[in-house]
């Protein structure tokens, strides 16, 4: 039980955002942000420019999963401690700094590939680059959670969302308005340059002191019991058995003890909310390029105002959020999810319009952003504050595995039955989920089983 805090005034709350470590998340963010789209939804435009088919556009996207399963390696990020960089840098700075020069030599290996001839290479290349930036993700979090206190961290997360979004702005609307003007070589390699500013803070920035709450040992006195029920072993063999359970197996189960088999229900819709709007999102560019919209249009509109319109639906779902409790908003945002994604139909049907192009994305960035800001806060709830980054992570990990896995197949189905059975399909997808939150709300969480 932590201690109410005071009250404290307008202006005592706005100098928060005067700390360098809360301004640095600013700039991290956008080194975090950056690459999700080289490897996902721009990647899939510049193949579908490249004449690349459907089916193998719709693999390709594959790629992201390596953001759903960061889960696994993410223990390595959180104790391995790299040689050479890690006396300089400390341990999260150092896995920082690794990620992001990972990041800047795919994207070069991306730019230099020609994706008629070199198919494979830009793959390998990509693969590189969304291994590395899930690396970084898994480096800035643990960054974020150490560097300030807890009444600090709404801050750290406000600043961190800014700068994650106005990376993917550049790498979605710059990226397609660079390939318009240069070429898709050109924008990948001036893009690889501006991680820089992630480099540059990530040398700039402290490492944050590391320390274990009270209830984490608590939680974690079974590795202690392993060890003393194991002393006939190796002590190698101790120490990796004693790593795996306190970093692997303590997260999963004190979830499961405190939540039973509700828990089941919890992640089977975490694993399932997503899948309709990802689904959706992996075929948008190709049918942009399919009803005859310029790179410049898809650049202006879906890259540039949209990520602008997702943003306002993520602060209107804030306040409704707090205004209404998680669970109706999440169901509105269930909803208008589905919606926005028959509007899509409408695109497949009508020819290229700027006014048409910007409604549709107007609503599906709204309601995204308003879905989102639902679902981050109901992810958060869930945690317990001993294990916060690893149930996160492993939370978010669940949530794209099966969108992203599922995704992979919508070229075969555009191929199959054409954009506007898609878009039917995509939309049916997110009925489970609104099926599942309307269970959840007749039979809710005890409040004596949410962490405090």
């Amino acid at each position: 039980m932590t201690d109410t805090p005071a009250h404290k005034s307008w202006l005592e709350a706005l100098s928060v955002y005067r700390q360098p470590r809360v301004l640095a998340m600013l700039f991290l963010g956008f080194s975090a942000g950056l690459p999700l789209l080289l490897v996902f939804g721009t990647l899939s435009g510049w193949l579908a420019r490249e004449g690349i088919d459907k089916s193998t556009i719709g693999h390709i996207s594959w790629v992201a999963l390596l953001y759903g399963l960061k889960f696994v390696w993410s223990p390595l990020v959180d104790h391995l401690k790299l040689p050479l960089l890690n006396p300089l840098f400390g341990q999260r700075r150092s896995w920082m700094l690794l990620a992001q020069i990972g990041v800047i030599s795919g994207l070069l290996l991306m730019a230099g590939s020609d994706p008629q001839a070199q198919l494979a290479i830009l793959v390998y290349s990509a693969l590189l680059v969304a291994f590395s930036s899930a690396t970084q993700d898994i480096a800035i979090d643990a960054w974020r959670i150490e560097a300030m206190p807890v009444e600090t961290q709404g801050a750290m997360a406000a600043t961190y969302q800014t700068g994650y979004r106005l990376g993917m702005l550049l790498a979605g609307g710059g990226a397609f308005t660079m390939a318009h003007y240069y070429s898709w070589s050109y924008a990948y390699t001036v893009l690889a340059l501006f991680m820089g500013i992630g480099i540059i803070t990530t040398l700039l920035i402290s490492e944050p002191e590391h320390s274990i709450s009270r209830n984490t040992w608590k939680q974690e006195e079974r590795v202690i019991d392993y060890l003393e029920r194991s002393a006939h072993l190796p002590d190698s063999l101790q120490n990796i058995f004693a790593w795996f359970i306190g970093a692997v197996i303590c997260p999963f189960t004190e979830f499961f003890m405190r939540n039973g088999k509700y828990a089941l229900i919890i992640l089977l819709f975490i694993g399932l909310f997503r899948i309709s709007d990802i689904t959706m999102g992996i075929m948008a560019n190709p049918l942009y390029v399919d009803v005859g919209y310029s790179d410049l249009q898809i650049g202006l509109v879906t890259k540039t105002i949209g990520p602008i319109i997702t943003i306002v639906g993520a602060i209107v779902g804030g306040m409704l959020v707090v205004r209404f409790g998680v669970m109706p908003i999440l169901l509105l945002g269930a909803l208008l999810v589905v919606a926005t994604n028959l509007l899509f139909i409408l695109l497949a049907i009508m020819p290229a319009n700027t006014v048409y192009l910007s409604l549709v994305i107007g609503a599906d960035n709204l309601s995204g952003g308003l879905a989102g800001s639902a679902f981050i806060a109901f992810l958060s709830g869930l945690t317990n504050r001993a294990y916060t980054a690893t149930q996160y992570a492993l939370f978010s990990s669940l949530m794209l595995l099966p969108a992203k896995f599922i995704g992979g197949f919508s070229g075969e189905i555009v191929d199959a039955y054409g954009f506007v059975s898609f878009f039917f399909y995509t939309a049916l997808l997110g009925l489970p989920a609104i099926l599942l939150i309307l269970y959840m709300m007749k039979n809710p969480i005890s409040s004596e089983k949410n962490p405090t």
